[in-house]
């Protein structure tokens, strides 16, 4: 018997992830116009990589805009399990025009390097991008705290390129700020390039985390509480044992699946309460997340509880927790 129970977030926080991404789609837009202004200032190269960065900033929040609103849109007979997985793609994607950028800046400053920059009016192109540079600061990290909060990898990735963007004008206000005090010329491509650098590392680092999210990459923290919820139970005797654990998350979404084992003196409706009773355990380690619980009740008496494709080598996570009858027929494992 199968049985499903569905815990859902009471206080879903749609409207803080919309104000967050509205801030940050105004404030690309500020971004871009205020480093360009910098550079036709300046000349600067330093201050020029910046502003690519921002340009394809500014692309990327719109997609993670679309992305987030999608993501957001509940199941259909098409996707019964929801549109989340759009937000890895998303966050992807803008790894991906990241590294773009990367490439874009680090052009322009081979360039400079071998025909020379030709540089003005510093001191205002500083001011400029260092009143930009706090701005990103706080939106970045506060992207990044409401997209953990809410596990919002959209909103994750986009306050990651953000701080991206702010650690990139930082670099440029060093690089420039040694140019303006030193007069050594040469200074400014070669802090471009170095700030290309950092941010091919940060697009490798957002792609990763796309591949791991799109190929569902169980959390050991997460399993970890799972297993020790579903021990708690064991030892209370509220089951004798359970096996073929699995679970997988999208953004604030958590399916999870197990096998709960019961005397089989045990009559149905005293397992079902016993088995929603576990159900509502395993959710409530998860407040802010919607979460779907799958339990599959067995006696705990039967020798063969599975066909061959689900023996232990085939289950996701090996860990015994069954009754001494299934270490006859095989290791229970979760």
């Amino acid at each position: 018997m199968a049985h499903d129970h569905n815990h859902v977030s009471a206080d879903a926080p749609r409207d803080q992830r919309r104000v967050a991404m509205a801030a940050s789609l105004g404030i690309a837009v500020l971004m871009l116009v205020g480093k360009l202004a910098a550079f036709f200032i300046t000349g600067s190269t330093a201050i020029l990589s910046d502003a690519l960065e921002s340009v394809i900033h500014l692309f990327a929040t719109g997609i993670a805009a679309v992305s987030l609103w999608y993501a957001a849109q509940p199941p259909d007979p098409a996707h019964p399990y929801g549109h989340g997985k759009i937000a890895y793609f998303s966050s992807a994607f803008e790894g991906i025009l990241i590294a773009v950028a990367a490439v874009g800046i680090i052009v322009a400053s081979i360039d400079a390097l071998v025909t020379g920059p030709e540089l003005q009016r510093l001191g205002v192109g500083l001011l400029i991008t260092a009143a930009l540079a706090a701005v990103n600061a706080v939106l970045g990290f506060a992207l990044i705290r409401v997209g953990k909060r809410h596990n919002a990898i959209v909103l994750v990735a986009n306050g990651q390129h953000v701080l991206t963007d702010m650690w990139t004008s930082l670099g440029v206000l060093a690089g420039v700020g040694l140019v303006w005090w030193t007069g050594v010329l040469w200074l400014d491509p070669v802090v471009a390039l170095l700030v290309g650098a950092n941010i091919i590392w940060t697009a490798v680092r957002l792609m990763r985390q796309s591949y791991e999210g799109l190929m569902e990459k169980a959390d050991a923290g997460e399993t970890g509480r799972i297993v020790e919820r579903l021990d708690a139970a064991k030892a209370g005797g509220r089951l004798s044992g359970w096996h073929q654990l699995r679970h997988r998350r999208v953004n604030d979404q958590v399916w999870i699946e197990v096998h709960l084992l019961f005397p089989p003196h045990l009559s149905l409706r005293e397992a079902h309460a016993r088995a929603t009773a576990i159900e509502t355990d395993i959710g409530a380690l998860f407040p802010q997340d919607g979460v779907l619980v799958t339990s599959h009740l067995e006696p705990d008496t039967h020798e063969h509880p599975h066909p061959d494709a689900t023996e232990p080598e085939h289950e996701a996570l090996a860990v015994s927790h069954g009754p001494e009858a299934y270490d006859e027929a095989g290791p229970g494992v979760s």
